[in-house]
């Protein structure tokens, strides 16, 4: 009779200690995987296709993930600055991802866009509380702000 409340303490312990540290508050999950880019050869987890996307897994269960909070020049962009910008957006995102341990949210469920792609913001721990992704994209001019009430770049004028 003790048996089985002892055993559904020890699964729940189990659960607590492997499951519950992927998944923080409110749904915010830490990555430790590598990320390479993408086309260079390089065996990870995932890789990095462009300034705000990234591939993850192997077909046919791989997952496109769109990071959110900004927006960054596309590689097959309507001029050659933003093309070197985009470039320069994607090494930048990659080197952002090789600086450590980050985490992400939406859990197992994040939303998705038309395309399919998981959209999810970015952060990453600090002494100071947590640095964002975006913020960092931002604020090295290779990412504008995105989401409600803001207008695309038009990376050629700049």
């Amino acid at each position: 009779m003790w048996r089985v409340p002892v055993l559904a303490a020890i699964a729940i312990g189990l659960w607590w200690f492997a499951v519950h540290p992927a998944v923080t508050e409110h749904g915010w999950v830490r990555v430790t995987d590598p990320f390479a880019l993408c086309g260079e050869g390089n065996r990870a987890a995932g890789c990095v296709i462009d300034g705000d996307t990234l591939f993850l897994g192997s077909r046919p269960n791989h997952r496109r993930i769109r990071l959110t909070g900004f927006d960054a020049p596309e590689l097959n962009g309507a001029c050659e600055e933003e093309v070197l910008l985009a470039r320069a957006a994607r090494l930048r995102l990659y080197q952002w991802l090789q600086e450590g341990a980050f985490e992400w949210d939406g859990a197992d469920e994040p939303p998705r866009d038309q395309y399919g792609r998981e959209l999810r913001a970015a952060r990453r721990q600090t002494e100071g509380g947590h640095e964002t992704l975006a913020d960092a994209m931002i604020e090295s001019g290779l990412a504008s702000p995105s989401g409600w009430g803001t207008s695309p770049v038009d990376w050629c004028a700049k």
